[in-house]
């Protein structure tokens, strides 16, 4: 394999048995998946059940202060890591008198492309044609003590609209943290992405990724036209089935990864990583079962595919090697979930124009110095995934 010219960015105890879990309950065919391609072709448009029922508020959950990079408590003797609880949770709705009307050119998007929940929404909007109508910018790959940075004027990061905060009266803005004070100048703890923004009241609307991806999927639609209105990522033939799904993944896989990377005890990372073995031989188990199409659910393109996609892209490039998440690889353990992942990748341009490698890799590797002091990033693996017909040696050589 011949290495390209790599680009380097600026920089201001006992033996592990996993067991597959059961197979993760099968569903019926909405994202068609048409015969003998990978082309989506939506549903024909039609009023939906709305993706939401209860009512959304702004609850600002504040905590005592704490530590940008520290991701553990050192006082934390479980050495386990607990994920915050999202604080902005108002929602944009289509009913009569919403707070937050969908409107275009209202809202704005601000995300990291190495962060995987801020990668959920950046699908969900170019997957849905709303990226004529909610802007978005990028911050600089690096979290540093300060949180999420916008670069300068004068820094040149890669990916599309790695840009200083574009909103009006924020020209004097450095971090994404003075758009949570301008918000609730209280706020007291991270400063996460996705952070779904209004420009008109000056707001934060709701910085919780799986909420902005229910909002994406839905209540923009009576402003699409009828390729993006027809496209329904929470169809709800199958929502028992996506409810189930989210409930054994997110703690599992999405979260696990986490859960065992930054545990700060052999007993927490031994316990999570396990775990997170046995929910991913249980989602090979499922698809290796689903002959209906190229989705988790055969002909139907779902949240579940957006979510579980976000996290799996980036296990052989960064969690295998910097989150010890290393019984097996996907490319060469999970055949299954490898050729999943690679048409979700290439057939459709929401997801590859979406995953930027470079960020993903300086950002794990280059800010969490409490895993990787010297900040060093490894080269491989290369490529970052491989080609729909490609598989790695060992792997083709065991199929001839």
């Amino acid at each position: 394999m011949i290495i390209a010219q790599l680009s380097r960015p600026t920089f201001i105890k006992k033996s592990i048995s996993v067991s597959a879990a059961k197979l993760a309950a099968s569903s019926s065919p909405r994202f068609h998946h048409s015969a003998g391609s990978s082309r989506i072709v939506p549903s024909t448009p039609q009023s939906r059940a709305p993706s939401y029922t209860a009512p959304f508020t702004t609850q600002a959950k504040m905590s005592a202060p704490v530590k940008i990079t520290e991701w553990v408590s050192l006082a934390d003797k479980s050495g386990e890591f607990k994920r915050q609880v999202s604080s902005f949770r108002d929602h944009i709705s289509r009913e009569p008198g919403a707070k937050y009307p969908p409107e275009k050119d209202r809202y704005h998007l601000y995300v990291s492309y190495a962060c995987p929940w801020a990668h959920r929404t950046l699908i969900a909007r170019q997957l849905k044609g709303l990226d004529k109508f909610i802007t978005f910018s990028v911050v600089h790959w690096h979290l540093g003590e300060g949180g999420w940075r916008f670069v300068t004027k004068d820094e040149k990061e890669p990916g599309e609209n790695v840009i200083p905060d574009p909103i009006e009266g924020h020209g004097d803005f450095t971090h994404l943290r003075h758009v949570y004070f301008e918000s609730e100048k209280d706020y007291a703890a991270r400063f996460t992405v996705p952070v779904l923004y209004d420009k008109k009241t000056k707001q934060i609307v709701n910085n919780e990724s799986s909420e902005i991806l229910r909002i994406f999927g839905s209540e923009f639609d009576d402003l699409l036209d009828d390729e993006h209105k027809g496209i329904d990522i929470y169809p709800e033939a199958l929502r028992n089935d996506i409810e189930e799904a989210h409930k054994w993944q997110y703690d599992l896989i999405n979260n696990g990864v986490y859960k065992s990377g930054f545990a700060t005890t052999a007993e927490a990372y031994e316990r999570n990583v396990v775990a997170l073995f046995e929910a991913l031989d249980r989602a090979e188990k499922h698809l290796q079962g689903q002959k209906d199409g190229p989705y988790y659910f055969g002909k139907t393109l779902t949240e579940v595919d957006i979510r579980l996609y976000v996290t799996l892209v980036r296990f052989d490039p960064v969690y295998v090697q910097h989150f010890k998440c290393n019984i097996r690889d996907i490319r060469s353990g999970y055949p299954a979930i490898h050729k999943w992942m690679r048409n979700l990748y290439w057939n459709i341009p929401a997801f590859k124009d979406t995953t930027q490698f470079e960020h993903i890799k300086w950002h794990y590797t280059r800010s969490h110095t409490n895993i990787n002091p010297l900040s060093i990033t490894p080269v491989g693996p290369l490529p970052h995934i491989l080609p729909l017909e490609e598989e790695v040696a060992a792997v083709a050589a065991g199929r001839k």
